[in-house]
């Protein structure tokens, strides 16, 4: 069976884009956006300065992570290994440029689908050579069937060392370089000046925040990057928590044989989970750049992908949610029985977006093992914080005053997860370069805020016993959480990955 693949030979390459500009005209790419560029990387200290090239785009991965998290199958693997897209199908959203470790997908600003090389899959289908390789002027590229032992492709394989970009992801890329230096391959390895030699560097495009490069490099020349999320996904992870959490509190009250001796519980609980739940699924759909098709990832969802999972446990949720408040109000044994699938999904839709962010393979700092967990902390706190804020207008404080030790103890462990996080052993550079970022780089403030502000105030405020302060204790926790997961989402984008 065919395996196509990329050789990359920079020794010959000299830097001429004329793939770029081949690219771009039979693709028909949109102005500021690429398929394939060459990335330039100026080496070493006057006056014994070099200059190294790499040519970068989409590296067609044996094991894709853009194939896997995409929800509707929108971004798919032919079985000659050549990972192809499909506009027609595609949501918006996002997922595939967060999954990818090599920066080579892109929004399509004129069809708001994402997009990205595709071997000129229309070319290779006629047997003809991608538009690239055919217009190199020193064979730079070279284009075919590894598997074949007659290739050009194969027999470079077989006599030269090659080298892939970032191998620690195990995505077994089909883009093999010769000659690379390693300052031109590894996105940590050089600096990001404000511009470059001929162009502005667009606002967060740079180190994102981190310590100083690996070597005496400089990025001379590169494209722009999109970040892909940014308030919208900051304020779904908090909507939902709130939503998961406002029913989780009194929903295991239930579970317990406890008495909810209040409307704040049995009504206007599952009321603000359900209009919170709502409000997520408006923030999903608005982050998407086609929300028209939306429905799609309900009726032909691609099931590795936690984000289409993701939208049928919400969905489930906001169901069993639902026929919840309706026994709560009527009363009798129906809510108490309703409650356990109620805490089991409000768990699920707190926690999944933690395996969502894991199939991020690009944003190593969301992968880490502690985010399921801080996750199903964030949910309860979430509930707790907000009925703190609403006792006093039921004029329920008593009921609530037994939060005060639980709520101080979970913001604890919070603040535990996340200083962990921040500051502990990364399995990788970029996870320890948006480890940075996060708590001593640009989004610094943002998470120092929310540790003093909504974990270390609000607890001071509880061990008062004062219940007049815990209102506004709820206010900090929640405003504290929306401020570390907003950290979170921009710092986790913020090393470069190309």
């Amino acid at each position: 069976m065919t395996k196509w693949a990329w050789v990359i030979d920079q020794t010959k390459c000299i830097g001429c884009h004329a793939c770029t500009t081949a690219c771009k005209a039979e693709n028909d790419v949109a102005l500021g956006v690429f398929r394939t560029w060459v990335k330039n990387v100026d080496v070493g200290t006057f006056p014994a300065v070099r200059r190294h090239f790499a040519v970068l785009r989409c590296n067609h991965c044996e094991d894709a992570p853009c194939v896997e998290i995409c929800p509707v199958t929108a971004m798919y693997q032919r079985p000659d290994g050549l990972v192809d897209f499909d506009e027609d199908l595609c949501i918006g959203c996002k997922a595939c440029m967060q999954a990818c470790p090599y920066d080579a997908i892109y929004m399509d600003p004129d069809s708001n689908t994402a997009a990205k090389c595709n071997f000129c899959s229309h070319r290779v289908d006629e047997g003809l050579l991608p538009a690239c390789v055919v217009v190199c002027p020193v064979e730079a590229l070279l284009f075919g069937d590894m598997d074949d032992p007659t290739s050009k492709v194969s027999r470079e394989l077989g006599s030269h060392p090659v080298m892939v970009r970032r191998p620690e992801q195990n995505t077994r890329p089909k883009a093999f370089y010769i000659g690379a230096h390693e300052a031109a391959l590894d996105p940590l390895a050089a600096h990001h000046d404000d511009m470059y030699m001929w162009a502005d560097r667009p606002k967060g495009n740079g180190n994102g925040g981190r310590r100083p490069p690996q070597l005496p490099a400089r990025v001379a020349y590169d494209v722009p990057r999109q970040r892909a999320w940014e308030w919208r996904v900051s304020s779904y992870i908090w909507t939902k928590s709130i939503a998961a959490g406002a029913a989780l509190v009194p929903a295991v009250m239930q579970m317990a044989g406890l008495d909810l001796p209040s409307p704040l519980l049995t009504t206007f609980a599952p009321l603000v989970a359900l209009a919170f739940l709502a409000l997520t699924g408006v923030l999903l759909v608005a982050d998407l750049k086609r929300p028209e098709r939306f429905w799609t990832i309900l009726v032909r969802p691609q099931w590795k992908s936690w984000l289409a999972r993701g939208a049928f446990v919400i969905t489930l949720y906001g169901a069993v949610l639902a026929a919840w408040t309706l026994a709560s109000w009527r009363g009798g044994g129906g809510a108490v029985l309703l409650a356990w699938p109620v805490a089991v999904l409000a768990l699920l839709t707190a926690v999944y977006t933690a395996f969502l962010f894991a199939q991020c393979e690009g944003r190593d700092l969301w992968q880490s093992p502690l985010l399921v967990f801080h996750l199903a902390v964030h949910a309860p706190v979430a509930g707790g914080a907000v009925l703190l804020v609403a006792a006093p207008a039921f004029g329920a404080v008593e009921v609530v005053a037994g939060f005060g030790p639980w709520m101080s103890a979970a913001l604890a462990l919070l603040a535990a997860l996340a200083l962990l996080d921040a500051f502990g052993r990364h399995q990788t550079p970029n996870a320890a370069a948006a480890a940075f970022a996060l708590a001593r780089g640009r989004q610094a403030p943002l998470f120092w805020t929310a540790i003093l502000g909504g974990v270390i105030a609000p607890m001071a405020l509880l061990a008062t016993g004062f219940t007049a302060f815990f209102a506004l204790a709820g206010l900090l926790v929640l405003a504290g959480l929306w401020l570390y997961g907003h950290a979170l989402v921009l710092a986790g984008q913020g090393p470069p990955i190309s």
